[in-house]
């Protein structure tokens, strides 16, 4: 749905930037995004599908 792959990360690590396969984006980046476009990063917008009411996250 987002483009972000699960790789372990939770609230206590949110703003730390791994790399992996999120790249350089942290959790919370990633987080704020998705609020505003429904995706991880602008690239990834084309890939994904809308998020349902219960998928959509507070922020």
């Amino acid at each position: 749905m987002c483009f972000w792959e699960d790789d372990g990360r939770d609230d206590h690590d949110a703003d730390r930037v791994r790399g992996g396969p999120n790249g350089r984006l942290s959790l919370t980046e990633a987080r704020r995004n998705f609020h505003a476009m429904g995706a991880r990063n602008e690239r990834c917008t084309r890939f994904v599908r809308a998020p349902l009411p219960n998928e959509h996250p507070t922020v």
